[in-house]
């Protein structure tokens, strides 16, 4: 009978996700900048330079804490699936796979593009998150309809004071629900936004594109495991009385979660780093570059606030 991922929750992470490889990529993309290089295939000085270092165990990533917690669900029946999906050459991937060796990560799957574009193998994955240090290949995933974000590789690494715990935290608008509210925000400032949300405050908002994901982690954190749990929370910039429309879509969806911030434009950080996230996902660029100061962070380019360039 042929293995199949029906059922798992299953995170598709690059290898600058999940390990410190930002040497590596400065060597690549210095062989891309150099105009010498250019008929010299430059990725081939940054593949010898994994190759050269293939017994040297790569160091944790920023998403590594998230992904060592979730395996940890698999003690007694297979619940999580990480599969590693790379620009990385197969060459290359032998590293990775002898890093997460060295790291105790139980992996078993990859694929390795050499370059091209990856996203396009989410779908026989069943992937229901995807993790990447490539802004192009996060918003190509997130245009495909799948849950994704730019890891921000320079973000600080998550805390130990909840070993047996996953901390997973959300911002609301163009994340867990669409950018439908923002645009109003946007348009018509806060007041118009506050009476548009208490309007509406009982119709469901529609779903964003992490909608699916935190149903696929409530239902992971329902089967749970007597060695690891699963804790969620909505960090928004929402405030009374539009916490109401918030609150109210993730009862209609049967979803709940563990803590709510409403915090009317507060900065995040300082909440975030009492909450210790094992990962953060936020539409707005600045808000994740003030929070990667803190936690482990991930930029979600979709909505109203990341238009496309043209």
């Amino acid at each position: 009978m042929a293995a199949n991922l029906e059922g798992q929750l299953v995170v598709a992470i690059s290898s600058r996700a999940l390990f410190d490889f930002e040497e590596e990529n400065r060597v690549f993309e210095a062989g891309l900048a150099d105009p010498a290089a250019a008929d010299a295939k430059p990725d081939r000085t940054y593949m010898k330079l994994q190759l050269d270092r293939l017994d040297t165990p790569a160091k944790p990533g920023v998403a590594f804490s998230l992904v060592r917690k979730l395996l940890a669900f698999n003690t007694e029946v297979k619940r999580v699936e990480v599969v590693m999906l790379s620009r990385n050459d197969p060459v290359s991937g032998l590293r990775v796979f002898r890093s997460a060796s060295a790291s105790a990560l139980p992996l078993e799957r990859g694929v390795f593009t050499k370059g091209r574009a990856p996203y396009h193998y989410l779908r026989a994955l069943q992937a229901n998150l995807f993790l990447s240090a490539n802004p192009e290949d996060v918003r190509a995933a997130l245009d495909a309809g799948f849950a994704a974000a730019t890891v921000a590789t320079h973000s600080v690494h998550a805390g130990r004071n909840y070993p047996n715990e996953v901390r997973i935290a959300f911002d609301g608008d163009a994340v867990l629900f669409s950018d439908q509210a923002e645009r109003v925000f946007q348009q018509g400032g806060l007041e118009a936004f506050q009476k548009h949300e208490r309007k509406l405050a009982a119709k469901p908002l529609p779903p964003g594109p992490f909608m699916p994901l935190l149903k696929a982690l409530h239902r992971l954190q329902q089967s749970g495991t007597s060695q690891m749990r699963l804790r969620t929370a909505l960090v928004t910039a929402r405030s009374a009385p539009a916490h109401e429309r918030a609150i109210r879509t993730l009862m209609d969806w049967n979803i709940e979660v563990d803590e709510a911030m409403f915090l009317g434009g507060l900065a995040k950080g300082g909440f975030l780093r009492e909450f210790e996230p094992d990962f953060f996902f936020d539409d707005q660029a600045g808000h994740v570059h003030s929070a990667a100061r803190h936690v482990p962070s991930g930029h979600v380019a979709s909505g109203v606030a990341n238009p496309l360039q043209k």
